[in-house]
């Protein structure tokens, strides 16, 4: 079959926000006082602001709160959240009563958020009750390198949910940095790579097998991908996202759908915080993209085709070790992660550890 193209949305995208006067925003300031402030050893400060914002339960009384007690003081502060977000760019919920994927389910509806599926993602998932699944099903020894979720795709989620259900043995944090702290460090170590990553956008490159390959990181199969088995759906549904296509045979695999994104910005403005952040999937394609039907080295490009050099790849992947911060697990923890503002990895592990996910706009 040939290759079928779109006109791509323009890829000067904005995300249609207003600012938001978020800086009086506090963990004190919450109707009913339900929570507190605390501190992990883990956590650092940048620019004066705690990273990321641990809240717990405020009283005796409300650390033997119900889970339903729990959700009605979330329902309670969504613009509180909102702004504790925007200012922090994650926030650790922990000591809550949060004992099962249900509560999980509960806890991301009581943000009052509207569930987004998980369409055109890498990952192998798998649900596990309403809107939770499993965060990535690939082996633990695989690391994930950092990226914001979904940025390779036009349509992303704006909240990221993670919940412990069962700690890890060791390892298997999910470090986490800012991504406007990344954008000022990377302009200023590398300004020429940065002043030509504005102007030309990114394409990103990627080969789905027809069925789940839950060895690769980036396994999820074009079945999945595009919620159909019928190659004409699936060819709508990835025209959909601005991309071209191509079906080929890779290395002996027949029916691999070779996909090449729509033009995206790696660099976006986020009007709430009135800051520029470093919007994209690059580090975890060009350090992760790997597997027997994809190569790393191509799995993006600068939107003139060109390829992003290696040694530009090496300071950003420094930027992000020096600036991540990676805390210990804890059964019931969530961690709310503002998907314009923070990434996200996952380090190695050993098992158990069941991380699961829930996805937002």
């Amino acid at each position: 079959m040939q290759e079928v193209s779109l006109e791509p949305p323009s890829w000067k995208l904005n995300w249609n926000t207003e600012p938001i006067d978020y800086k009086d925003a506090t963990v004190s300031s919450v109707s009913g006082g339900w929570a507190r402030q605390v501190d992990i050893p883990e956590q650092k400060v940048f620019n004066g602001l705690v990273f990321p914002l641990t809240i717990s339960p405020s009283t005796t009384s409300n650390e033997n709160a119900t889970i339903e007690d729990t959700v009605r003081n979330l329902e309670n502060s969504h613009e509180w959240l909102d702004k504790l977000l925007i200012k922090h760019g994650a926030v650790l919920f922990r000591g809550f009563p949060l004992l099962s994927p249900v509560d999980f389910d509960k806890f991301v509806s009581g943000c009052g958020y509207p569930h987004l599926p998980y369409l055109g993602g890498a990952a192998v998932r798998h649900v596990v009750v309403g809107n939770v699944f499993t965060t990535n099903d690939s082996p633990p020894e695989v690391v994930i390198p950092f990226h914001h979720e979904m940025a390779q795709v036009v349509k992303h989620p704006n909240h990221l949910f993670f919940h412990c259900d069962v700690p890890p043995t060791s390892g298997g944090e999910t470090p986490i940095v800012l991504s406007w702290l990344v954008h000022d460090l990377v302009a200023e170590r590398i300004p020429d790579f940065m002043a030509k990553l504005e102007k030309e956008g990114v394409r990103y490159i990627r080969n789905l097998p027809k069925e789940d390959d839950p060895l690769s990181a980036i396994g999820r199969g074009w079945k999945s991908t595009y919620l159909s088995e019928d190659k004409s759906e699936v060819e709508k549904n990835c025209l959909k996202t601005g991309a071209t296509f191509e079906w080929q045979t890779i290395n002996g695999e027949e029916d691999v759908l070779h996909t090449v994104s729509a033009l995206l910005p790696a660099v976006r403005f986020d009007n709430r915080s009135g800051r520029k952040v470093f919007f994209n999937s690059m580090i975890i394609a060009f350090t992760g993209w790997q597997d027997k039907i994809n190569d790393r080295r191509k799995a993006i490009v600068f939107g003139d085709g060109t390829p992003i050099p290696s040694s530009d790849i090496e300071v950003i992947v420094n930027i992000l070790d020096e600036n991540k911060v990676a805390f210990k697990w804890h059964k019931g923890d969530v961690v709310v992660i503002d998907n314009k503002l923070a990434m996200h990895a996952r380090n190695f592990f050993t098992p158990p550890r069941v991380i699961l996910a829930s996805l937002t706009l």
